[in-house]
Order: structure tokens, then C-alpha cells, then sequence
């Protein structure tokens, strides 16, 4: 389940809208609007945060939704992040703000070339297995690690330990030593999505250039938390004593 969401303030978004001939804070092509508000806002001199605040119910105050549970979906909800922030996001909004911005910026950018990396590595791994079962039949020398290389294997393997500890701990923090272990034993599974979207991303991105329009790869949901807790408890009442509505998107 997602438990983050963008908001904005509405004189900001009222800046915003007379900066457009259309009266919308953002334009109607974007693919990730949110993404490109908050840069906007941010370069019109408004201030960026990021809040992790809880009610009186002690749940974080969010936005929640179920992440798409099918492949097909998660990488068409994923090509979408990739082409509107990573492709779509350099063109229309380009590279301002310093060096800390840039960076930022190219971080966030990375999507297509972390596909790439990803798709690289893993084939790199499969003819490592090839190549250590063709030595351990005899079929081929082995083949001596010069120090460096070991160095940097060792080295990624820290990267991954940490990188594997933070997934764990982050996610258990709200949903239980169970599903941090899921996190953990999924990471296969977001790296394949990650290479199915960045192809997917470069593809319909490369299209636009010959005339194409920009394809929104629509996910659908057919799960609300809110319809749940509706089913088994009734309408859900929010700490401001509003009930709570699952809204289609």
C-alpha cells in the first residue's frame, strides 16, 4: 500500500494558474503533474517539503491506495513515473537551480539508465553462472579476480547490505516484520519492473518524435483501503470527524 501524496498550498496553485494562458497550474500533457508542480513552485521561490506528521489516530496522514497487483499494471503505472519525470520531466522542465538542484534533478532522472545497468547486470550474472558451471565440469579455466575487481565487488555488496537493511527497516516500521521481509525478498521482482518500464518509457517517449502523441498508460484500481474498512466497519471516520470517501482515479 502507497502512503505518500503531494499537496499544495492554493495560493501557490493560484500563482501558478496565471502563469498559463489556460488557467491550469500545470499543462495538460504532463505525465507526473505533480512532479512538475513542485518544481515549479519551488522555482517561483515557494518552499518544498517533505512531512511525515500522524493524527490523532496515530496512522500517518496520507493518501492511501493499494499498489497495482498485477504485472502488466505495475510496469504500465511504472512507465508512466519513468517517461513523465525521467524523459518527459528533462524536456519540459530541463536543468536550473545549481548544482544541488542538478543533481537532485538527474537523480531523479535516472530511471532509463538504471533499466539499463540493471538489464546489463543480470546478464552479466547469468553468464557468470554459465561460465562457473562450464569450470566445474571441466569445460573451462578458471579465471583469477585481479584485486581491484574484487575490491568493487566488495565494495557493492556493502552498497547492497545497506540498501537491503534501510528496505527492511523502513517497511517494518509500518507494516510489520512480515511484510519487511516481503520487501526485501521482492527486490528481484522491482528490478525486473524497473528494466520492463525503462524500455517500455524510451519506447513511447522515442515515438513522440515522429509525430506520436503521448500515450497515458492508465492503471486501473478495483481496491480502495476505504471501501475495506466501509465492508467491516462501517464508514471510516478521519480524526477531523469527516468520513472517509474512496475516490476513482
Amino acid at each position: 500500500m502507497r502512503n505518500c501524496r503531494s499537496s499544495h498550498c492554493r495560493k501557490a496553485l493560484g500563482t501558478l494558474c496565471k502563469a498559463h494562458e489556460d488557467g491550469s497550474p500545470f499543462e495538460r500533457e504532463s505525465l507526473t503533474e505533480d512532479y512538475e508542480l513542485g518544481l515549479s513552485i519551488a522555482e517561483g521561490g515557494g518552499t518544498c517539503r517533505f512531512v511525515r506528521a500522524r493524527g490523532e489516530d496515530d496512522l500517518l496522514i496520507a493518501t492511501r491506495a493499494y499498489f497495482p497487483s498485477r504485472l502488466d499494471h505495475i510496469v504500465r503505472q511504472k512507465t508512466r513515473w519513468v517517461h513523465g519525470i525521467a524523459l518527459q520531466g528533462w524536456d519540459r522542465t530541463g536543468w536550473s537551480g545549481g548544482i544541488i538542484e542538478s543533481w537532485m534533478r538527474a537523480r531523479d532522472r535516472r530511471g532509463p539508465l538504471t533499466a539499463l545497468v540493471l538489464m546489463l547486470g543480470y546478464t552479466l550474472l547469468a553468464l557468470t553462472l554459465v561460465i562457473s558451471a562450464a569450470v566445474s565440469f571441466g569445460l573451462a579455466e578458471p579465471t583469477a579476480l585481479s584485486p581491484g575487481l574484487i575490491t568493487l565487488l566488495i565494495v557493492n555488496l556493502g552498497f547492497f547490505i545497506w540498501r537491503v537493511v534501510f528496505r527492511f527497516a523502513f517497511t517494518a516500521r509500518n507494516y510489520g516484520i512480515v511484510e519487511g521481509v516481503f520487501a526485501v525478498l521482492r527486490i528481484p521482482v522491482t528490478n525486473v519492473v524497473a528494466i520492463m518500464a525503462g524500455r517500455r518509457a524510451v519506447a513511447a517517449y522515442s515515438r513522440t518524435f515522429f509525430g506520436r502523441g503521448i500515450e497515458w498508460d492508465k492503471t486501473p484500481h478495483s481496491r480502495h483501503p476505504a471501501r475495506l474498512e466501509r465492508a467491516s466497519n462501517g464508514p471510516p471516520i478521519t480524526a477531523n470527524g469527516m468520513q472517509l470517501t474512496a475516490i476513482g482515479s
